[in-house]
């Protein structure tokens, strides 16, 4: 650990597989078939790893789709909000399924995917999100189909359809509600379709989860409308494998111990500035005699990842690790102020760390400008 460069995004190769193992367990029980969601998690480098558990990625967009197929292969599904006439020219050629978010695009750009298979993405008006900022139905909500007779105009376009209607759902009784109201407001249609992706959002890894029990409520559900179903785990693929490890510059105080690390929150773990959530640290205690606050290093007065007890005072050059650092963070790190970008590094079932990725000021510069080009 003394030699791994901090920042650094740590993941641990016996928890992937360990949350890998929940999934195709839910996977063979339930009959679905597993795309991981490149939104939430993209490092392409473990995914080796991933592979024989998943059957193909999920997009929301050209570069995500291109990116699935050229390293993950297997099944290639393509979605986005809006398409340009460019983005569906370079899709259709390796996706699978392209998803269409309204009736509009998929009219415009249907005659273009003769070679593809094509689905819309309808919106329920249900959902389930402890955040007003990913719910997929809230109020005036772009995402997705809400008119009957639009969905009834896509059905002879379509043979598919998704219906992402989850943001962190570890409860299967909601979900199977839910899922009972979908249906029932639209089993006309389900009847006439092929397969369904019901979209990520759900808790799949936690200990907790009642996995047995969501599996038969999938297997149910495709057996009465005769669908193949399609599931998209992205944040339960990652959860708790990964560490953002940092190292301590500073310790500075005012009314409090404030420990400044070589990472930002803003810059490293923009999530949780975003939902106004707290990190988590390894080895603190919630009774620790030393308590931090722990902060980054840019220039963001609110530039705080958390606090934490700790059994002995912190030094400058202690590391912490910051937990859960995978899931829609790793694909959301920026450039801000300049700082250096985490390392990618995994810790493998032996012991072994190999450093995955390595940025540089090279990369900082050309994000950029580059040398002028002619349009």
């Amino acid at each position: 650990m003394k030699k791994l460069p901090t920042p650094c995004y740590l993941i641990d190769e016996t928890k992937l597989h360990k949350n890998m193992e929940k999934l195709a367990a839910i996977k063979k029980q339930s009959g679905a078939k597993l795309l991981l969601a490149l939104k939430c998690f993209a490092a392409w480098g473990i995914f080796d790893l991933m592979k024989p558990y998943m059957d193909g990625t999920t997009s929301s967009s050209y570069y995500e789709a291109r990116l699935g197929y050229e390293t993950f292969g297997k099944e290639t599904h393509a979605y986005s909000v809006a398409y340009s006439s460019e983005d569906i020219k370079k899709i259709s050629v390796f996706s699978d399924k392209i998803i269409f978010n309204s009736l509009s695009q998929l009219e415009q750009f249907y005659l273009e995917c003769t070679n593809v298979t094509c689905g819309i993405r309808i919106n329920p008006g249900v959902s389930y999100s402890h955040f007003d900022l990913a719910d997929p139905a809230r109020t005036f909500s772009r995402l997705g189909v809400t008119c009957i007779t639009d969905i009834e105009a896509a059905m002879p376009m379509v043979s598919g359809a998704m219906v992402h209607f989850n943001c962190e759902n570890e409860d299967v009784a909601a979900f199977e509600q839910m899922l009972a109201v979908i249906s029932l407001k639209y089993e006309t249609f389900l009847k006439q379709l092929d397969w369904i992706s019901l979209g990520g959002g759900i808790s799949y890894t936690e200990d907790h989860f009642n996995s047995q029990r969501f599996a038969q409520i999938i297997k149910n559900f495709s057996q009465k409308f005769g669908l193949q179903v399609y599931l998209e785990p992205g944040e339960a693929t990652v959860a708790h494998t990964t560490h953002l490890v940092t190292t301590v510059l500073d310790i500075v105080e005012n009314n409090k111990k404030i420990a400044i690390v070589d990472a930002s929150i803003e810059a490293h773990m923009l999530d949780l500035l975003i939902y106004r959530e707290s990190a988590t640290f390894e080895k603190t205690i919630a009774q620790g005699e030393f308590l931090y606050q722990i902060a980054g290093r840019s220039c963001l007065a609110a530039d705080i990842f958390g606090e934490g007890g700790f059994q002995n005072e912190l030094q400058i050059g202690d590391t912490i690790m910051i937990k859960d650092a995978a899931g829609y963070t790793m694909v959301k790190k920026n450039w801000f102020n300049g700082l250096k970008m985490p390392s990618v590094a995994i810790r493998r079932t032996n012991g072994q760390i190999d450093l995955l990725q390595k940025s540089s000021y090279t990369d900082y510069k050309k994000s950029l400008s580059t040398t002028e080009l002619r349009i």
